[in-house]
């Protein structure tokens, strides 16, 4: 009789439209927790607004993420007596068919940061009012809104460490909430596109049709990745992160990225498992940094909007790029010759994910030794990758050339061969993704090029046949490299 009078009064007020963004979750959604807490009917919507992402609408390997994680968050509410509505178009012309449609005046949502977002959030809440909409916002995207932290001058952060001791000192979340079990309904459902009528799966060529094999998007599969690390590989994260022949990272990066999971949920559960292990300070202690290097990169994207467009250091500007598009190629597809740098670039095509010691390595050798501009590898990443992140893509991507914030020095150019000696001393991962230099001993493997004849022939490798020699001689790379940065430093 109660759940009766409860739901007759959810239906006597305005029905309340929930706009999912990168929000995909249920559990710690502050958007959500209050729209259930003013019981009345909810209809959750997802707008596909292509154009107002416009350079920075999502890659290839991010709508295959899309597709699934909006089909995971559909059963999801499916379960709660709800549904999830799917329109397609500019957000602001479709919340307001929206609210038209179903009688509701008030839209809440969960904050973006990236530029794009936020003119959209604009242009969303100024049509909204004009129609007597009103949108509401909430955060939740990151650990603290980039306008709560600054230096003591009153300015954004440009170097990591002080940024991390003053989160730290300063953040004490809340506990987060959990997935309501239910959400009350309206009277009818507006209509919804069929999701497999947006084409967000690659169709030609389907490269990423073995991505299921490697990921399961949504937000079990986030809880999933994070209960699995923290419960084993995060003892030993602090130095096996930098070890892609082991499985010694948390592969949480693509949930984080579409919003399945919540940044104060990880740090909760990060602070819960300290109390419970404290053998495991170290690893945790680190993962924590890295979380926090993702809200770094979202505090400098956001006081800093040229930051995927532009070298937050003017000097870099300057800086005179080869760019030359068969290196280019031949960086993409992993074929330059050097292993450690084709097993990165053939794990990232076939599974949408690189791993993170790898990634510095691949674009050092892009910038570096081929002397390509960065952001022709922040564009690859953005298409490839599953969990392609602006703030953290083009933080990192500048981190590696020099010219961003809290930069790696210009002259830190990664021998392509002594790392992958240091962090692939037993050649599992190359030996993965270069099957054609399997058989190679592992004094040859990660420079088959220094090899004789007669081990090359031993192990069935023709170089410049079935495996490419060096696109770049690397000492003399660096040399030419390091005299363009002298040039801009002058």
């Amino acid at each position: 009789m109660k759940n009766n009078v409860a739901s007759q009064s959810a239906q006597s007020k305005s029905p309340l439209l929930l706009w999912f963004r990168n929000d995909l979750r249920l559990a710690d959604n502050a958007a959500l927790a209050a729209a259930a807490a003013r019981k009345c009917p909810v209809i959750p919507v997802f707008v596909y607004d292509e154009g107002a992402q416009g350079a920075w609408s999502p890659g290839g390997a991010s709508r295959w993420w899309l597709h699934h994680s909006l089909s995971a968050l559909a059963h999801a509410l499916q379960e709660r007596g709800s549904r999830l509505i799917l329109r397609r178009g500019f957000a602001a012309d479709e919340l307001q068919k929206l609210a038209e449609e179903t009688g509701a005046d008030l839209v809440h949502m969960t904050r973006r940061y990236e530029p794009w977002a936020i003119t959209q959030e604009t242009a969303c809440r100024s049509q909204l009012a004009d129609a007597g909409i009103e949108l509401k916002r909430f955060s939740g995207g990151l650990l603290v809104e980039p306008e709560a932290i600054a230096t003591k001058a009153g300015d954004p952060y440009k170097v990591y460490t002080p940024f991390w001791r003053a989160l730290c000192s300063s953040y004490s979340p809340a506990r987060p909430s959990k997935a309501p079990k239910l959400l009350s309904s309206p009277k009818s459902w507006p209509q919804s596109d069929d999701l497999t009528d947006w084409g967000l799966k690659p169709i030609n060529p389907n490269w990423a049709s073995e991505f299921a094999d490697f990921w399961m998007p949504g937000e079990a599969g986030a809880d999933a990745r994070l209960s699995a690390f923290l419960n084993d590989a995060v003892g030993a994260y602090k130095h096996a992160r930098n070890r892609p022949d082991v499985a010694g990272t948390s592969r949480l990066s693509p949930h984080l990225a579409h919003g399945e999971i919540s940044p104060r949920l990880v740090w909760w559960r990060i602070q819960s498992a300290r109390a419970a292990h404290p053998e495991r300070e170290p690893g945790l202690e680190t993962f924590a940094k890295e979380l926090v290097w993702r809200e770094f990169s979202y505090h400098l994207l956001f006081h800093f909007p040229d930051l995927p467009s532009k070298p937050f250091r003017e000097e870099f500007a300057e800086f005179t790029w080869n760019n030359d598009a068969k290196s280019t190629g031949a960086w993409q597809r992993g074929m330059t010759g050097y292993p450690i740098v084709d097993a990165g670039m053939r794990e990232l095509w076939a599974t949408g994910w690189m791993h993170n010691r790898v990634r510095m390595i691949v674009a050092s050798f892009l910038i570096k030794d081929l002397l390509i501009d960065w952001r022709h590898g922040e564009n690859w990443f953005w298409d490839t990758l599953v969990d392609a992140d602006l703030a953290n893509n083009s933080a990192s991507w500048q981190w590696v050339a020099g010219s961003g914030a809290d930069a790696a020095p210009y002259f830190r150019i990664f021998n392509p061969v002594t790392q992958g000696e240091k962090f692939d001393p037993e050649g599992a991962y190359v030996r993965r993704w270069i099957p054609e230099i399997a058989k190679l001993p592992n004094k040859y493997l990660h420079k088959p090029f220094d090899a004789d004849e007669q081990t090359l022939a031993n192990a069935c490798v023709s170089l410049g046949d079935t495996y490419p020699r060096p696109i770049v001689n690397h000492a003399q790379a660096r040399k030419v490299a390091l005299s363009r940065f002298d040039d801009i430093k002058s």
